[in-house]
């Protein structure tokens, strides 16, 4: 359930990624992107007894506001929605929807302008929708824990007392994640100084407290993109040792500096997968590896730099995939719309094998 979910969710991805910069106004938004992603959890759309659009919700003495959705289950609101065009950020108008889950009578409502999706509930006071969301979906960054929270969501399987027992733990989960990256960006004087007293136990002057935030940050990094690393090679079981011969003529560096620089994302590791599992008609996956570097993701045949089969330039707004099949030193760089775009260079990848034989 949740695989097919996942796919009719990167379905709409895609389709939203095509079809904005066409949607000029917030009821294409909701035509062309939101009412999709209704139907995606399994409500009928056109039914309106089960999801009715333009729902009144008389607030005190203002008669006649809408809402641009609610969902009912058993005749009851379970979830009501409010639509803003794409362009809107989601983040800036959640008191529109405040107003409208006091009269509802639903348990949670959604804040969404078709690419990003705020769940809200009221953990902090019953009744009163909460400031911040306990769970947000975005379709450019669909993680399998985010799909199985969402599945909670559907027709098929929602059940109201499951989502109200993980809310509140989502919620404070996220919250103190956020709190974390902030830290691991730029660390605090509290956290720093609780870190350093546990092996340092001489006064802080001022600039030692400086010195100290640049070896927490530099400590921070090489922690994480350690983790990563080793993350890497046992999914992939891939040897990312340069030859000794391969180095010799390269200069010293300093290794803090480049581990902070280089940071291989789930995107270029997806990337490498397609491309991966594009080779394979050809190659046994022990021959196809990667080395990631500052300006590109490189994937090589027989971790040989030498011979690379492709390069993925996603570290920029505009993502390219670098080719090499017509033999050139140089590669030939081709935009990428989406992920899924790879495929579209099949024939350029098997070339590229074929050239090195």
């Amino acid at each position: 359930m949740e695989n097919e979910l996942k796919l009719k969710l990167e379905q709409l991805h895609k389709r939203v990624d095509n079809l904005k910069d066409q949607i000029q106004t917030e009821e294409a938004t909701k035509n062309a992107f939101i009412m999709p992603f209704i139907q995606i959890l399994g409500y009928d759309v056109f039914n309106p007894t089960e999801v009715i659009p333009e729902f009144i919700c008389d607030i005190g003495t203002k008669k006649g506001e809408k809402v641009d959705y609610v969902i009912m289950k058993d005749n009851d609101p379970v979830l009501i929605i409010e639509c803003k065009h794409w362009k809107t950020n989601t983040d800036a108008h959640n008191s529109q929807l405040h107003r409208y889950y006091h009269v509802s009578n639903a348990k949670f409502g959604v804040l969404t302008n078709g690419l990003i999706y705020n769940f809200y509930t009221d953990l902090e006071k019953p009744n009163i929708m909460d400031e911040k969301p306990f769970f947000t979906l975005d379709l450019s960054n669909l993680k399998d824990t985010n799909i199985s929270i969402l599945n909670n969501f559907t027709k098929k399987s929602f059940n109201l007392e499951n989502i109200l027992d993980s809310a509140e733990a989502l919620k404070y989960i996220e919250a103190i994640r956020k709190e974390f990256e902030k830290e691991l960006q730029n660390p605090s004087d509290e956290i720093i100084k609780v870190l350093v007293s546990r092996f340092f136990d001489r006064p802080f002057t001022a600039s030692r407290l400086v010195s100290f935030r640049e070896y927490t940050k530099k400590a921070f990094a090489n922690s994480i993109n350690d983790s990563i690393n080793l993350r890497l090679k046992n999914a992939l079981n891939i040897n990312e040792t340069i030859p000794s011969k391969e180095i010799e003529h390269v200069a010293p560096i300093d290794q803090n500096a480049e581990v902070e620089k280089i940071i291989t994302t789930e995107e270029e590791i997806e990337g490498f997968q397609i491309v991966k599992a594009i080779l394979r008609e050809d190659l046994p996956a022990d021959r196809i590896a990667f080395r990631d570097t500052q300006s590109y993701f490189g994937i090589l045949l027989d971790d040989n730099n030498r011979k690379p089969l492709c390069r993925l330039h996603f570290n920029s707004s505009t993502k390219y995939i670098e080719l090499f099949h017509n033999g050139k030193e140089n590669g030939e760089r081709k935009i990428l719309d989406s992920l899924e775009d790879i495929y579209n260079y099949k024939n350029e990848l098997l070339q590229t094998i074929k050239n090195y034989q």
